[in-house]
């Protein structure tokens, strides 16, 4: 393995999940993963999203780049963030909301368990 990896969704098969049923809110969001790196509690890949919203809850640390679409994390006090092509965030073990997908959303991501 190179110590140097590109991060593509080329020729890696993805996986297709849905999020719990009793989670959803609205919608029936589809997610599409790319995973890169499963290492020693560290996650790397791509990971799409179809409209939807869902409850979510962080234990781990989440780092994400938002390649393309709208989506807007809710915390629990209401307080909406609304997440666009270009954003970068960290998402810290605690965060406690909802997560909705306006318009289809594709993210890099790295997390830390």
């Amino acid at each position: 393995m190179s110590q140097l990896e590109r991060v593509t969704r080329d020729g890696i098969t993805p996986e297709i999940s849905r999020p719990d049923a009793a989670k959803v809110v609205a919608g029936d969001p589809v997610h599409t993963t790319w995973n890169i790196e499963d290492a020693d509690r560290l996650y790397c890949g791509l990971w799409q999203s179809t409209p939807g919203k869902w409850r979510t809850s962080y234990t781990e640390w989440e780092y994400v780049y938002i390649h393309s679409g709208h989506s807007i994390l809710t915390d629990t006090a209401g307080v909406e963030t609304h997440l666009k092509a270009g954003d970068s965030y960290i998402i810290r073990p605690g965060f406690a909301g909802t997560w909705e997908v306006v318009e289809t959303t594709l993210k890099d991501y790295v997390i830390r368990s």
